[in-house]
């Protein structure tokens, strides 16, 4: 077994860490700006936590790909949860972190990213084999009848037990 080859990181998971650190950055920056630019007026002091959501996905985002670009392997999870959030940061107006959560939600999805991910776990896959190899015979087409049957008017059928009737109570 060739131990380099199964050690080597795929592309795609340099990706997702590049991406994500990347985006962690952006974030950390646009929470920062946006934060004090709301601390500029008063009623913007109000608004105060909903500007420091990008602050505090940027630092989840730092250490998750701090984790994945660290030179001694650590047993990690891929992260939709934060690729989802990623893609909500286009609310704040933050474009480039929606599209890097859309590319880490497909990129995840990778045979050889998961493999790579299990792999760290510890976690073994089973490879997806094919059932049967034998072609299902040619189903022959149903035979038409000479007459059209219309369907008629449907007839309610009266049910099994005869339906109870309320009676008010004082009446």
């Amino acid at each position: 077994m060739n131990t380099i080859y199964t050690d080597q990181k795929p592309g795609l998971y340099t990706a997702i860490a590049a991406m994500t650190l990347t985006s962690g950055i952006i974030n950390l920056f646009w929470g920062f700006v946006a934060s004090a630019t709301v601390l500029s007026t008063v009623i913007g002091v109000i608004c105060l936590p909903i500007t420091i959501l990008p602050t505090i996905l940027g630092a989840f985002e730092i250490i998750y790909a701090a984790k994945l670009l660290s030179s001694q392997p650590q047993p990690v999870k891929p992260s939709p949860s934060i690729a989802v959030f990623q893609i909500s940061t286009f609310i704040y107006g933050n474009i480039f972190s929606a599209v890097v959560g859309i590319l880490n939600l497909i990129f995840f999805n990778d045979q050889a990213v998961k493999e790579y991910f299990a792999r760290l776990n510890g976690v073994r896959i089973i490879p997806s084999t094919t059932v049967g190899s034998e072609i299902p015979p040619i189903l022959e087409a149903p035979s038409v009848p000479a007459e059209p049957v219309l369907p008629g008017p449907s007839i309610p059928e009266e049910p099994s037990t005869p339906k109870r009737v309320r009676k008010v109570a004082g009446k």
